[in-house]
């Protein structure tokens, strides 16, 4: 019996084995230090990817990624990533929880780490303490620092906020700076949009053009000829 059940394991691993070094998707991605990798860098993975130290994937991942280092992916990934530094140079469409977590393209989904950086659009959620997207955001992003390139539409959280096209939603932080058309509601000790459709609340809020409300000790609206500087209540539609 025992001699039966030693036989069926063995022939379980050969076909896992064989299954893994197949023509096609391989299954397994076992890593210790590239190219010391069970799957050669050219080969997708679907399935169950381990690395202990640097793995490197050139084509597609998908599945579970985990890793104790730094996991390369050269095309895209979808599924879930837990590791110390997540590097995908495609898209990514699934959860990734990291150190380091980069995207070389279009993200999709909620991403947990230290250093959050998104070179295409993201849509979903965001948390880390430094969070860098040079694309559309559509979503919600929470971290010390938010630094964006493109617009956001959405809810926005931080310290230091900084949205270099339009936002448009709920911001909230210390500092808030649109450096275009802010439309929705802007909560924070200084608040700057180039364009305000909506509410500022503040210590000091001030925009170039403002077409709504300012709540704070100083307000400053630069399109109103008059008086440009109200204290505690400023209005112009």
């Amino acid at each position: 019996m025992i001699k039966k059940i030693l036989l069926l394991g063995f022939a379980i691993l050969c076909g896992t084995a064989n299954a893994a070094f197949a023509d096609g998707p391989k299954p397994v991605q076992l890593g210790f230090f590239s190219p010391i990798q069970l799957v050669a860098a050219r080969d997708p993975v679907y399935g169950l990817r381990v690395n202990l130290i640097f793995t490197n994937d050139d084509n597609e991942v998908a599945g579970l990624s985990l890793s104790s280092g730094w996991t390369r992916t050269g095309s895209d990934m979808a599924g879930v990533q837990l590791g110390v530094v997540n590097w995908v140079d495609g898209s990514l469409f699934g959860w990734e929880t990291g150190l380091l977590n980069y995207t070389g393209n279009r993200f999709v989904g909620p991403g947990l780490g230290v250093v959050n950086i998104v070179r295409g659009d993201l849509t979903g959620v965001q948390l880390g303490v430094t969070n860098f997207d040079y694309g559309f955001v559509h979503g919600v992003q929470f971290g010390l620092i938010n630094n964006i390139s493109e617009s956001f539409i959405g809810c926005q959280d931080g310290f230091l906020n900084m949205v270099k096209s339009n936002f448009s939603g709920f911001q909230t932080g210390a500092f808030n700076h649109v450096e275009g058309i802010m439309t929705g509601l802007q909560i924070g000790v200084f608040n700057y949009s180039q364009q305000v459709s909506g509410v500022q609340i503040g210590v000091f809020n001030m925009t170039d053009s403002l077409k709504g409300v300012q709540i704070g000790v100083g307000n400053y609206n630069g399109n109103s000829e008059e008086i440009p500087f109200m204290v505690l209540l400023n209005c112009h539609f």
